[in-house]
């Protein structure tokens, strides 16, 4: 029977435009680069690198998604989080170092109440959005399992590294963070190994870049952000980044619908449904060591709906946000002026002051 992988991308929605060029002699980089993938953590992988002679730490990076995978994915025998939710309301479990971070990560993200919980694992069961058997469920059934989500069933024991779900029947769902966190596990490795340049892939939805472009002079990277409405053909823009991470949400590719209605992947860990806000995707431009690369910050930002997501993002360091609404408007974050550009006519730039 075919496993099931908590890590589900949210849109497949920017990619890498040509990066390369014939004018690299002048920085030591080759021309054409060391390229490895891998399918795991329930999306395709690829690191790209440009250095010399970094082919073993290219399939170094590419084992840590592997071990992410082992270690995090539902349903998976001696699988870390299988364990945690089996003995929730019977006894904690030890986990390594790199576990525990990340779910007392999940556990700060969900403390800040604004649409995420690390617990939703019972909610997001019920609704299996993203696999054959996604289902509406019934009002008495969400009413049934949304006691179980709370992040305050989750108890730490930091000198026994043991974590806690005191509720039998409560979950952890790590597939909004996971991913993002083994990504960048993978950059540092990366650059511990000497790498200065280079591509951490993790589906599209959430790409690192290292360094700057191979370009001569070292320019920007130039990433292109996917049409949400037309996500398989065109482009909505283009964005320029260097040593930052470019994180995606969206409501296009993972959703279920029922009687003409669309619900979203997004789950309201209050309601029980999925978010309906006036978001079609937000693509977050982040610089620094977020730990978790955006994944759940973007989902905290997209629960807030465009408005107060964009004035939450303002409050935040090294956080730049492009935002696009389901009226086609795009609203970017002012850190952004010099580096987003737009290049589809079937968008326009709104104001944010012009919003409710």
């Amino acid at each position: 029977m075919k496993k099931l992988f908590i890590f589900l991308t949210t849109a497949v929605s920017i990619f890498l435009l040509a990066a390369c060029s014939s004018n690299t002699e002048t920085r030591d980089l080759l021309e054409q680069p060391i390229k490895k993938d891998a399918t795991t953590m329930g999306t395709y992988i690829q690191v790209t690198v440009y250095d010399k002679g970094k082919e073993k730490a290219v399939e170094e990076a590419l084992k840590i998604a592997e071990q992410f995978n082992d270690w995090v994915s539902v349903d998976k025998t001696n699988s870390v989080i299988d364990e945690i939710n089996d003995k929730a309301g019977i006894t904690p479990v030890k986990v390594n170092s790199e576990i525990y971070e990340l779910i007392k990560l999940g556990y700060n993200y969900s403390a800040e109440n604004r649409g995420y919980d690390i617990t939703i694992g019972p909610l997001s069961k019920l609704w299996n959005i993203g696999f054959p058997d996604a289902r509406k469920p019934e009002q008495s059934e969400i009413d049934k399992v949304l006691p179980l989500v709370n992040h305050q069933f989750l108890e730490f024991d930091d000198q026994k590294s043991t974590v806690y779900l005191s509720q039998k029947g409560a979950k952890l769902d790590l597939g909004s963070i996971a991913k993002g966190y083994a990504a960048m596990k993978m950059v540092e490795d990366l650059k511990n190994n000497g790498v200065t340049t280079g591509i951490v892939d993790l589906g599209s939805s959430s790409i690192y870049v290292i360094g700057q472009s191979p370009r001569k002079g070292g320019d920007p990277w130039t990433i292109a952000i996917k049409d949400p409405n037309d996500p398989e053909k065109s482009q909505l823009g283009i964005l320029k980044a260097s040593d930052q991470h470019v994180n995606t949400s969206g409501i296009y590719e993972r959703y279920l619908e029922v009687g003409g209605h669309r619900y979203s992947h997004i789950l309201n860990p209050k309601t029980g449904f999925p978010f309906d806000n006036d978001i079609a995707s937000i693509t977050l431009l982040i610089s620094g060591e977020d730990a978790s690369n955006g994944d759940g910050l973007s989902t905290m930002i997209y629960a807030l709906g465009t408005k107060k997501g964009y004035e939450y993002v303002q409050t935040l360091k090294n956080v730049q946000a492009v935002f696009v609404d389901k009226d086609s408007k795009v609203y970017i974050t002012k850190g952004l002026k010099d580096q987003f550009e737009l290049t589809n006519d079937n968008y326009k730039m709104g104001k944010i002051d012009d919003l409710k």
